[in-house]
């Protein structure tokens, strides 16, 4: 059985769904949450197989009980059940770890069978969100470049002395500057390429040799 776990601020919804639900074999709506305080209680006692959760709620929005709920379990499956056409919504939820986005207005067989995609651990997009999720997935890998492309030549020289394994006070020394110079560029560098230690900077830079040159 695929055990879900239902999350809409509108009951009638609730109720339409889970009804259709009810008439598969494979489906259990195991439970129903009108906000996002509940559901994140729920999800954690009755740990279902995919939590159907929609986007705009009072109180806590879907994307924040999406980013909570997956923060404590990251393997938890969740699909988005929403009216927004928005590709930034798309976006945004795929960014945070969503198995699926799909639209209020799907047919019943197309819902059942996302569902089922996703307890397989696949993904399901809605078809109309397709063109956008492709434009999206383009201009992220433009914008990534472009960040790429900022780095000054010194942040490069920095970057290269770093995936060595050079100490701040190593590359200090190898360029002729000041430590504080040195802290001021990796800052500068994990700010640009959006990563968090100096140790991802250094596998980042390993993978990306053409920046280092």
């Amino acid at each position: 059985m695929i055990r879900i776990l239902l999350v809409d601020d509108h009951t009638l919804f609730r109720s339409g769904i889970s009804a259709l639900l009810a008439s598969q074999d494979d489906i259990d709506v195991v439970g129903e949450a009108g906000e996002g305080s509940e559901a994140l209680k729920l999800v954690q006692t009755l740990q279902p197989d995919i939590m159907l959760l929609d986007l705009n709620m009072p109180g806590l929005s879907g994307l924040e009980v999406l980013k909570l709920t997956l923060e404590d379990n990251p393997q938890q499956a969740v699909i988005m059940l929403t009216l927004s056409e928005e590709s930034s919504d798309l976006l945004r939820a795929l960014q945070l770890g969503a198995k699926g986005y799909l639209l209020k207005n799907s047919n019943v067989d197309y819902l059942v069978n996302a569902l089922r995609l996703v307890a397989q651990g696949g993904t399901a997009v809605h078809p109309d969100m397709t063109s956008y999720l492709v434009a999206g997935l383009r201009k992220l890998k433009k914008d990534e470049t472009e960040e790429k492309e900022h780095l000054t030549p010194r942040e490069k020289e920095v970057l290269q002395l770093v995936a060595t394994g050079q100490s701040n006070k190593e590359i200090a020394r190898s360029l002729d500057i000041g430590e504080s110079t040195v802290k001021f560029h990796i800052q500068s560098i994990l700010r640009k390429l959006n990563l968090s230690s100096r140790v991802q900077a250094a596998v980042y830079a390993s993978q990306q040799k053409h920046l280092t040159a």
